[in-house]
């Protein structure tokens, strides 16, 4: 099978930009060189507030981004990528705008703590704190605390999974949706797709397992 175009196109920019193996570094320096590679966004969208919320071990920052319209408003409580490891509210804020433009939510993107330094379950609860934080504070942020959807890419796809078991475990909140985009479900490292697709496609068998 054929590579995407375009997915064939971000692996020859990432290798241009001689992006290394992230299970050759460091956290911190992976996290500097993701960093160093963000684009600012040139969404424009209505109003984006960056503020703190109460966490399980401390403050957590978030990001608000309200849309265009009248609220309420269906609210996303967004969860970043990066292998629980690396990434932002900076790496996935042009990913933020987009959604709360195209749906017509608002986004309450997430900055959970990252291990090593914070080993799980320090994201989960942090993230599970938001949702609920979102759900009891709704009103303030124009959006409706009866159509709470959770979601992310890749690790955050896991956290928002985690996320919606916790909630229906421990009482709540209620949530309407989920929005998984390529999550972590599975921590087998002997599946057939990690030997096809050990090398080549960015994130290397190596680089899972860091």
């Amino acid at each position: 099978m054929p590579l995407d175009p375009q997915a064939k196109f971000v692996l020859e920019q990432l290798e241009a930009a001689g992006m290394p193996d992230f299970a050759t570094v460091d956290p911190e320096t992976a996290r500097n060189l993701t960093a160093a590679g963000i684009v600012p966004s040139a969404e424009a969208i209505a109003a984006v507030d960056d503020r703190t919320i109460p966490g399980p071990d401390g403050p957590i920052p978030v990001r608000i981004y309200t849309p265009d319209g009248t609220g309420p408003f269906a609210v996303l409580v967004f969860f970043h990528g990066g292998g629980w490891v690396i990434c932002s509210l900076d790496s996935h804020d042009d990913i933020c705008r987009t959604l709360a433009n195209r749906v017509g939510c608002v986004v309450v993107s997430v900055d959970y703590r990252l291990a090593p330094e914070h080993p799980f379950p320090a994201a989960p609860e942090d993230c599970f704190a938001a949702t609920r934080w979102v759900a009891a504070n709704a009103a303030s942020i124009d959006a409706d605390p009866a159509r709470i959807a959770v979601g992310g890419d890749s690790a955050g796809g896991n956290l928002a999974a985690a996320v919606a078991l916790m909630a229906r475990e421990r009482g709540g909140p209620a949530l309407r949706h989920q929005m998984l985009v390529y999550p972590v479900t599975d921590h087998s490292f002997d599946t057939p797709s990690y030997s096809e697709n050990a090398e080549g496609y960015l994130l290397s068998g190596d680089s899972m397992r860091w």
